[in-house]
């Protein structure tokens, strides 16, 4: 409400062009390569499910590979929603994603679109292990225990039940990850001493540890939840869907 009030609607849509780009760049690479290790791990197991730490392993590759591509579009989100909390003399004042991109590669040099790799490749892996490989788990469970045999696919209310655990365990497990790395991406240096705040994730940890203990990690986590779940699930029930309909069509 503040925001709305002191800067208009539109500063709480500050970056949607950016989170738009890294969606498209980021969240199809990780969910892509996911399903592409998963069906060819299953191949490899003779058509039998896989367990946990396969989904595991198949998830954190994933994330890790798709983080790598889309880290410049995380800066450029980052830094614009920055821009619409911070005081008027502290902003940068970017124009839009590419103006981002382009004035943070010109002014900090190519590597600042990489700041915060390290906990941004932390937070992917987490983020698809707590959705994805949680999602493919959840689903045996809960087929079981609503007794759905999945012949043609889990029913509706599998769907449902496991996209629902997926989109906590997701948030859950990435938030202490993301508290870093938007830390990190955001962070300026001292104006008198020209020195930056954290040098690099493990100080960041420890700082955090000891300005706020272990809840440190988890602030804002109802925000953070009501983020991700409704993303997670919407993205998980598009999938099966549009997974489903493709295999009946080329297949």
């Amino acid at each position: 409400s503040t925001m709305v009030k002191n800067d208009g609607i539109a500063s709480i849509y500050k970056g949607v062009d950016a989170a738009i780009g890294r969606q498209m760049v980021y969240g199809t690479a990780r969910i892509g390569l996911h399903r592409t290790f998963s069906d060819k791990l299953v191949e490899m197991n003779d058509g039998k499910p896989i367990n946990f730490l396969v989904k595991t392993l198949s998830g954190m590759a994933s994330g890790s590979i798709a983080v790598c591509i889309g880290t410049p579009f995380d800066i450029a989100l980052v830094r614009l929603q920055s821009d619409g909390m911070a005081a008027p003399e502290d902003r940068r004042n970017y124009k839009n994603v590419f103006d981002a991109l382009i004035r943070t590669t010109r002014e900090e040099g190519f590597g600042a679109l990489y700041k915060g790799l390290g906990p941004n490749i932390l937070r992917g892996m987490s983020m698809n292990v707590g959705m994805l490989a949680c999602y493919d788990q959840a689903k045996e469970i809960v087929a079981k225990i609503l007794n759905d045999p999945m012949t043609d696919g889990p029913s509706l209310q599998t769907k449902l039940g496991s996209a629902a655990t997926a989109g906590f365990t997701a948030a859950l497990f990435s938030l202490p990850f993301d508290v870093m790395k938007s830390r990190l991406m955001a962070m300026k240096p001292h104006p008198e001493t020209g020195i930056m705040p954290y040098s690099g994730i493990a100080d960041c940890a420890v700082k955090i540890f000891k300005a706020d203990g272990p809840a440190g990690f988890f602030a804002g986590f109802s925000a953070y939840y009501g983020r991700c779940a409704p993303h997670a699930m919407i993205i998980l029930l598009s999938i099966e869907s549009i997974t489903e309909a493709y295999k009946k069509a080329f297949y």
